[in-house]
């Protein structure tokens, strides 16, 4: 299809998008007030249901534990699979909105943490809806039949694979295409998209070290496991930087370190969360190695009486977008959004399971971010060298995508993404 023909065929259907605007701005606010942690998605599960029963969807909810999936056959034709997941994270919002987040739940480890969504899964929703919206308001125009996933505990590398073992392609058929899309700290109206390896794997690991306990004043009584994963925490530094290829790319990072519980006691052991991004198995492999190799030089040289324990946490596959989808996707992207506004922004070091859902089906994928920051902002900040600094990125507690354009965007971007795939009337 030449892109004249396309942009003929994509504009009737987005003719309501300014109708909707409002409901879409709405659901987004009142997700992004009522977030809720992986696979306790429960009150954002039935929200999504009712949006999808609303527009006429077959829907199934509880689909790998929380997720939801709606099926709209509307003739012959491809099955597209749009992916939206909805899970948020344990991090205190202080964006200062007047929707912000000030919700608490209890997490897997049973403590109270507060709850933000603060990687934009609520914005993922709303525009996966609005898309949904926009294509059941205008079957003449198209023919196949659609496939809305909404995926639970994206954060934790669980939910994809959840809702395949549960029979997602029993339920909804095998996909032609797997179509995902991430919001991100770019300026509003870009679109980023890269064929081949485009986000890392992850291995996220716990670490116990064990010492041995004594009174503060009393340090030569004690194996101190405070001083030990200090040390292991230094050492680790040097995985990426003396044991990696210049050409090759990793990341290393402890998230967090637990010990103790008052000045004057020095701890029995101290837990250690790793966070590990890979883009090879050789790689991984030689990452994995040596993290177990400096946990334990470093519990065997304070002299431990138990050895320390790693255990996995969660972990997500490196996702590879389809070259032939990334090609048809983004030419059609381009011919509406315009040449300049889609660009190939490399392989990032953030991770997604979306791709789990291509490669259990053997579909091609094709997965892209696009920007939910003011472009001003974002054009003052790179000229400043402070990107890092004033653009708050995915996973601050201040991260919050400016509504508009960025809705409407991603609405948009995703609606002709499926346009692409599915046959013209």
């Amino acid at each position: 299809m030449s892109d004249v023909a396309r942009q003929d065929a994509v504009t009737p259907v987005l003719d309501r998008l300014n109708q909707i605007h409002p409901r879409l701005e709405a659901l987004y606010k009142d997700l992004h007030a009522h977030p809720e942690l992986s696979f306790a998605e429960t009150r954002t599960a039935g929200v999504v249901a009712a949006d999808l029963a609303r527009l006429g969807f077959e829907v199934t909810s509880g689909v790998g534990g929380t997720g939801v999936v709606g099926v709209l056959a509307n003739g012959e034709g491809p099955r597209v699979f749009l992916r939206a997941d909805f899970d948020a994270l344990p991090v205190r919002e202080q964006t200062g909105l007047d929707y912000a987040s000030t919700a608490t739940a209890t997490d897997p480890d049973g403590h109270e943490v507060p709850v933000m969504h603060a990687c934009g899964h609520d914005m993922h929703v709303a525009c996966l809806i609005g898309a949904l919206d926009l294509l059941a308001g205008a079957r003449e125009a198209w023919s196949g039949t659609v496939v809305a996933v909404f995926q639970p505990a994206e954060e934790v590398g669980s939910g994809a694979q959840a809702m395949v073992d549960d029979g997602l392609f029993d339920k909804a058929g095998i996909p032609d295409v797997v179509l995902g899309q991430h919001v991100a700290p770019l300026p509003t109206g870009m679109i980023g998209c890269h064929p081949g390896p485009a986000l890392a794997a992850t291995d996220a690991l716990r670490v116990r070290m064990f010492g041995r306990g004594a009174h503060g004043s009393k340090p030569e009584a004690a194996i101190d496991p405070v001083v030990m994963a200090a040390a292991t925490v230094m050492r680790l530094q040097t995985v990426v930087s003396r044991e990696i290829a210049g050409g090759d790319t990793a990341v290393v990072t402890v998230g967090a370190l637990n010990a103790g519980t008052k000045d004057n006691v020095i701890p029995d052991e101290a837990e250690l969360k790793l966070n590990i991004r890979t883009y090879t198995p050789e790689v991984r492999a030689t990452v994995l190695d040596a993290v177990t190799r400096i946990v334990n030089a470093e519990a065997a040289a304070a002299g431990v009486e138990r050895v320390p324990e790693i255990t996995p946490i969660d972990t997500f596959p490196v996702l590879v977008n389809d070259p032939a989808a990334v090609e048809r996707t983004t030419t059609a992207l381009r011919a509406h959004f315009g040449e300049h506004a889609v660009v190939d922004r490399g392989p990032a070091t953030g991770s997604e399971d979306c791709g789990v859902l291509a490669t259990a089906s053997k579909a091609p994928l094709c997965y892209w971010y696009f920007g939910g920051t003011d472009p001003e902002a974002f054009e003052t900040a790179t000229k400043n060298g402070t990107v890092g600094r004033d653009i708050p990125s995915n996973h601050s507690p201040s991260f919050a995508p400016l509504i508009n354009p960025t809705l409407d965007i991603g609405v948009t971007a995703m609606t002709v993404a499926a346009l692409t795939w599915l046959n013209p009337r």
